[in-house]
């Protein structure tokens, strides 16, 4: 036998048939089913603490005036609730008198509503059937003559008399029992009682969310989850305040329409006049339908009051014009902002909620729906959220760019690039989208998935768009002061501190001759496939500073050709890489070269990808040679002014490059640019 052992057979693999889904789909699916189940079955418990922390967010900028007049917490939460407590009892008094009254004179109104159907009946549909007998009497044949009857036989009556009617069964009647007083106080308290204990829910919850609002914001970053804790704290602050602005100026803006819709009808004569008002004013929460739904009732209800028609059509005409000032003027206005909710989320959310929790479900939706988005924007595990129920594209600028870039289409690249650029100057614009795009297709490249004939369509496509983008100087844009900003926009949308366009006219003007003659500043691409597209992107923003520049394609400074390179009044040298890949020797070896033909010449080192390990690691750094290293198109162009106008160049080549803390902030702030439709 042999002493060799037999090797253990490798451990057997779980192979996931395809089609299958995963066990975190699975898991997913499960969580979302019970999270559904569990709103659905505990829509006691569930719909008044919504209804709380909604009310909280209206009553929290009335608290927090309070506070900023010296009073303590307690007392002014305590104060703000029962100034709810009492608004909503007064009107609920009011509302309950009303409909009162017309239940009272509703039968009254039988009379004038006969009167109007019999109108109707006999000026219109009673003529159909007598028009329809009129039209087939003309297109049908006479009637034909019915045959007698067949004489009856003799002594026999042709029609013989009907049998007596035997005696029926006695009417029997039966009264039930008068009702105990006990009785009806239960008939009358138990429809009141669940609407009351919902009440108490929802004021008891209110209160200890206005109470300890920091404290459950802490809990839920916490919960949630988040990889900065300062960031995320100040943006959901700041959400949190132009949420609570938001509900408290629709809050006020929907009962300023319900006053002013309730005179419109006291004036016209419609009974009620309260009543309707309060009820336009909730429904108008409704989202699109809410105001029609409110104007059948009074427009029905004049109908039935008036003997006329003028009361109903000047009741209709009160809403038909109000409901559109209201909406497409008065609301721009005062609001100044969007929401952030698609309307396709905004109809959707309603129809489900509706499902879920009945009317009130409908009157939250929107609101509700809101927090959801914000949610999302804010926290990591959320953001399907704002991926479903946002009106941010799905996909940011640089992938809008690298799908155009494959489609080979650069009419719609620069037509995306136009406007962005409405707000942002090009050095912004080429940092942020283009650059980022390039990225994506040269992290594709390198994994092989894109084939020669897309590689050449990227190339092609890039070119074009810097070729186009020429004419546009790269200056900031001139923006309304009220700029639009969604509701649910998180801070990290745009950058805290957004950097201004390179300011170049003064510096322009020291810039020596040499510096702006053609060439002088030679911008050599990198040894990617897309490397060239960043060299045409800087040697374009430099020449629209006053320098002037050549690009080198990396072909000519290899090991084999670069002694034909000619550096004839070569200022500076900038070398461009939107990919470094494995070690940097190459680019250790490329500038070894680049000193033997310019020696006197500084090198700036352009990595794009602000997250390279060389930009993180000093000594790496110097090993390589380079006198400048930068991270962005920006930086590149602001370090070559100021080594041609020897504006603080010792300063600049020991300036450090973007820490590891740093690097991934930049990108954020980015990475949510929004994108015009």
């Amino acid at each position: 036998m042999s002493s060799a052992q037999t090797p253990a057979p490798p451990p057997e693999t779980e192979i996931q048939p395809p089609g299958v889904p995963g066990m975190n789909g699975l898991m997913t699916l499960a969580v979302g089913v019970v999270i559904l189940a569990a709103l659905y079955i505990g829509q006691d418990v569930f719909l008044p603490v919504v209804l709380a922390i909604l009310l909280a967010f209206v009553l929290a900028p009335f608290v927090d005036l309070m506070r900023r007049w010296h009073l303590g917490r307690v007392p002014a939460v305590i104060i703000a609730v029962l100034f709810t407590l009492s608004v909503i009892g007064a009107l609920g008094t009011v509302i309950g008198f009303q409909v009162v009254g017309l239940a009272t004179d509703l039968p009254r109104y039988q009379t004038t509503i006969k009167e109007k159907v019999g109108s109707l009946r006999e000026g219109t549909i009673g003529r159909l059937p007598s028009l329809v007998r009129e039209f087939n009497s003309a297109v049908k044949e006479a009637p034909k003559e019915t045959p007698e009857p067949p004489p009856s036989a003799a002594g026999v009556p042709a029609n013989p008399a009907p049998p007596a009617p035997e005696p029926g069964p006695l009417p029997v009647e039966v009264h039930e029992r008068e009702p105990t007083p006990l009785e009806i106080a239960r008939s009358i308290a138990t429809p009141l009682l669940h609407p009351l204990a919902t009440t108490g829910i929802v004021f008891v919850v209110l209160i200890f969310i206005l109470l300890q609002r920091e404290d459950l914001r802490d809990r839920m970053i916490r919960l949630f989850g988040s990889t900065d804790l300062h960031r995320t704290t100040a943006a959901m602050d700041d959400a949190a305040r132009r949420l609570s602005r938001y509900f408290l100026t629709q809050l006020a803006l929907n009962a300023s329409f319900g006053v002013f819709i309730g005179i419109g009808l006291w004036l016209i004569g419609v009974p009620s006049p309260a009543l309707w008002g309060a009820f336009t004013a909730l429904l108008r929460f409704v989202p699109y339908i809410g105001s029609f739904i409110a104007a059948a009732f009074p427009v029905m209800l004049a109908a039935a009051v008036d003997p006329g028609w003028s009361m109903a059509l000047m009741t209709l005409a009160l809403f038909v014009i109000t409901e559109p000032l209201m909406g497409h003027v008065v609301e721009p206005l005062v609001y100044g902002q969007s929401t952030g909710l698609s309307p396709f989320a905004v109809v959707i959310s309603a129809i489900f909620w509706t499902w879920l929790w009945g009317p009130v479900g409908l009157l939250i939706a929107t609101p509700l729906t809101l927090c959801l988005v914000v949610l999302g924007r804010h926290v990591e595990r959320l953001e399907f959220l704002d991926v479903l129920l946002g009106d941010r594209p799905a996909l940011t600028p640089a992938e809008n760019l690298y799908q155009r870039m494959l489609a080979g289409d650069p009419d719609e690249a620069l037509e995306s690039a136009e406007l962005l650029l409405k707000e942002r100057s090009l050095t912004s614009y080429y940092d942020e989208v283009a650059l980022r795009g390039l990225q994506l297709a040269a992290n594709d490249a390198s994994r092989g998935v894109l084939t020669g004939h897309q590689l050449e369509q990227i190339k092609n496509v890039v070119q074009a768009l810097v070729h186009d983008l020429g004419g546009h100087d790269d200056v900031e844009p001139e923006t309304d002061s009220q700029e639009v900003e969604p509701i649910a926009s998180p801070r990290s949308e745009k950058p805290d501190i957004k950097e201004p366009a390179i300011e170049s006219k003064p510096r322009e003007d020291a810039i020596p001759d040499a510096w702006a003659a053609p060439g002088a500043i030679m911008c050599i691409a990198g040894r990617g496939a897309l490397d060239d597209a960043a060299a045409d992107m800087l040697a374009q923003l430099l020449g629209k500073h006053g320098m002037g520049t050549r690009t080198v394609p990396h072909a000519d400074v290899s090991r084999s050709t670069i002694f034909r390179l000619d550096v004839t009044g070569v200022q500076m040298v900038c070398v461009c890489y939107l990919e470094i890949g494995g070690t940097p020797a190459h680019l250790r070896y490329l500038l070894r070269r680049l000193r033997k033909q310019v020696p006197n010449a500084p090198i700036m080192v352009g990595l794009w990808p602000s997250d390279d390990k060389i930009l993180q690691d000093e000594a790496l750094r110097k090993t390589l040679g380079a006198d400048h290293y930068v991270a962005s198109l920006r930086d590149g162009v602001i370090c070559c002014l100021k080594v041609a106008t020897g504006e603080g160049i010792a300063a600049e080549a020991a300036k450090p490059a973007l820490s590891a803390e740093q690097a991934p902030q930049s990108t954020a702030a980015v990475k949510r640019l929004p994108l015009p439709a």
